[in-house]
């Protein structure tokens, strides 16, 4: 009976690994984050931009590109319509700067009060805000 169980746990985490949903949100994560990178670096080096205001574009086009993919090609939203798009804008960028917090105040725990060495704490830093970020669209801003 254990090795039925066993299996059967296996087969769920597996399912849940190749679910469309999870794996496109996965691949438009890593294509946001290569927008992030690289608009920040051609402000940044290019146009000699100054580090916070490059970053900031930086974090709004990869917000929006975010927004974007997630809308269309991960949750599928059906929203319509100015105000109901705008809407469903809003409560994206209001989530996404709620896991910036998240990050910081994570990135502040483990690294100043834990300890732990900032290659780490940001790597676990980072599961957290994925993991958020998902949550926060799937239940809160694409719930079509």
């Amino acid at each position: 009976m254990e090795i039925l169980e066993k299996r059967v746990r296996m087969m769920r985490i597996l399912r849940l690994l190749t679910n469309k949903e999870i794996i496109l949100y996965l691949v438009f994560g890593v294509l946001t984050t290569l927008v992030n990178f690289g608009v920040y670096f051609f402000l940044k080096s290019f146009l000699e931009m100054d580090m916070l205001l490059a970053n900031s574009f930086a974090w709004i086009f990869s917000v929006l590109f975010a927004y974007l993919t997630n809308r269309r090609w991960v949750f599928d939203s059906n929203v319509s319509g100015i105000t109901a798009v705008s809407f469903e804008l809003i409560k994206f960028v209001f989530y996404r700067g709620l896991s910036f917090v998240i990050d910081m105040l994570s990135m502040l725990l483990l690294i100043e009060f834990l300890n732990w060495k900032d290659f780490y704490a940001k790597l676990i830093t980072q599961v957290i805000v994925v993991v958020a970020n998902f949550l926060f669209s799937k239940w809160l801003i694409f719930k079509n």
